[in-house]
């Protein structure tokens, strides 16, 4: 095998994406469906669903099949695992992408209500979708993938955003973990920690923090940027590439890691 050939994953892979409907977790998806893999996604949004259904529809393999599911929901996360083993009849990679940005505040600011929401989509549904995904990552050809979508706000202090942050940094510690404990049966467990991406996720950030601090939507942005070493955000296709890379043969190598793909924040 060349190393240009090392660099693709290999073909027939069988993934399930969390949070997989729309945003990087669609674009992840599809990206593992070009890279001629198998691809099973849930999410809580109906609309979300829906507008993938009819889009797959209109496709000529039906590629991406789907499952309405509240992550955070471990009755839920069953039914996700009865629709896997249906679609898929097992699993390879797992990517744990699905999380909310939770709620901008001072801390004394934040109801119980929402640092508990962001915890539970967020880490809780990781380990819920990762204690059922290993018994079938065992049983994988080749071994198995875990892929965490963490943050830099897993490495960086996050003022104003302290249930988000403390997810993301144990997002981190739950990867590094589970790459010990399960590398002698060839699972893989990393992360990857987006910065700042496009999309309407994190115009709605911006919009909270600019509301927040009383400043039109153009000037917070252009602080955002300006905290990034390449002055620009990261596209979803990098994140996604960088998901194909870690299943590829060339990725065959990393565990255990928090690969931050982020155009280099320096400062949140």
């Amino acid at each position: 095998m060349t190393v240009l050939q090392m660099l693709k994953p290999h073909a027939g892979l069988r993934v399930l994406v969390t949070g997989g409907a729309s945003g990087i977790g669609l674009v992840i998806a599809r990206a593992f469906i070009d890279a001629g893999a198998r691809v099973h996604v849930c999410d809580a949004s109906p609309d979300a669903i829906a507008a993938l259904n009819e889009a797959e529809a209109r496709t000529e393999c039906n590629a991406i099949t789907s499952t309405l599911a509240d992550v955070a929901d471990q009755e839920a996360v069953e039914r996700v695992f009865a629709d896997v083993q249906r679609e898929l009849g097992g699993l390879d990679v797992l990517v744990n992408n699905a999380g909310i940005a939770g709620p901008t505040g001072g801390i004394e600011e934040i109801g119980v209500e929402d640092w508990e929401q962001t915890v539970d989509v967020n880490l809780n549904a990781q380990f819920f979708f990762a204690r059922r995904a290993v018994p079938l990552l065992r049983d994988a050809q080749g071994g198995g993938t875990i892929i965490a979508l963490s943050s830099v706000a897993g490495r960086l202090g996050y003022a104003f955003r302290t249930p988000y942050a403390a997810t993301k940094w144990a997002i981190v510690g739950l990867t590094k973990s589970l790459a010990i404990e399960l590398g002698p049966a060839n699972i893989r467990v990393n992360a990857i920690q987006p910065g700042i991406v496009k999309g309407p996720r994190i115009e709605r950030v911006i919009a909270a923090r600019a509301k927040q601090l009383n400043l039109p939507y153009e000037e917070m942005e252009q602080q955002y940027l300006a905290k990034i070493s390449l002055r620009r955000m990261t596209t979803p296709e990098e994140i996604a590439a960088t998901a194909l890379f870690l299943c590829s043969p060339a990725g065959s190598g990393i565990s255990g890691q928090a690969i931050s793909v982020c155009g280099n924040v320096e400062v949140l």
